[in-house]
């Protein structure tokens, strides 16, 4: 009969008690998540909280889009002094939220009424949303979108978000997870 030691003890309470502890981090850290994709009524941070002025009516288009990202096609060309880029479905009602979607960014810019969650650039393209030209087209399936600016630092942070929304569409809710965590 094999007898555990007091070190192979001390280590197996150890290992369990890290297991636990990373366990409930990630548990805290998901839960906070879910709190933010959650419409304001049942526990989520929407008006003034981590996701700035996005409704639930919002936060419940940014979830399916993000469900549905394998359904989406996005190009993204550099033009001088920024972007050009098109983003669409051919299916009918995800075309529909696209163009809900980028028209809602847009009122929230103009209005300057910051959603900040799903995007590192999106607090520059805020604070500077006067500085900078912006041209939405809708198309037959989806969005046609033109942002330009003179000044180079704010081209940098509208090609950053063009990067940022195309991780999204070919990742879905683990590139706006790695956007939330820094990564």
């Amino acid at each position: 009969m094999n007898r555990i030691t007091r070190r192979t003890a001390a280590g197996a309470l150890l290992a369990g008690g890290g297991l636990l502890g990373l366990g409930l981090i990630g548990g805290y850290l998901l839960r906070d998540v879910m709190r933010t994709l959650m419409p304001a009524n049942q526990g989520g941070m929407m008006s003034g909280g981590m996701m700035g002025s996005a409704t639930s009516s919002d936060m419940s288009l940014y979830q399916d889009l993000f469900n549905r990202h394998n359904e989406i096609s996005r190009t993204v060309v550099d033009v001088p002094g920024g972007i050009s880029t098109t983003t669409e479905s051919d299916i009918p009602a995800l075309t529909a939220q696209l163009q809900a979607h980028v028209s809602s960014m847009y009122s929230h810019l103009d209005q300057r009424a910051e959603v900040t969650c799903m995007s590192n650039s999106l607090p520059t393209l805020f604070r500077k949303a006067g500085s900078y030209k912006r041209q939405l087209v809708l198309t037959s399936k989806g969005v046609t979108v033109t942002e330009t600016s003179t000044d180079p630092a704010l081209t940098a942070a509208i090609r950053r978000h063009a990067q940022e929304v195309s991780g999204f569409v070919r990742d879905g809710m683990p590139a706006m997870m790695r956007g939330m965590m820094g990564g």
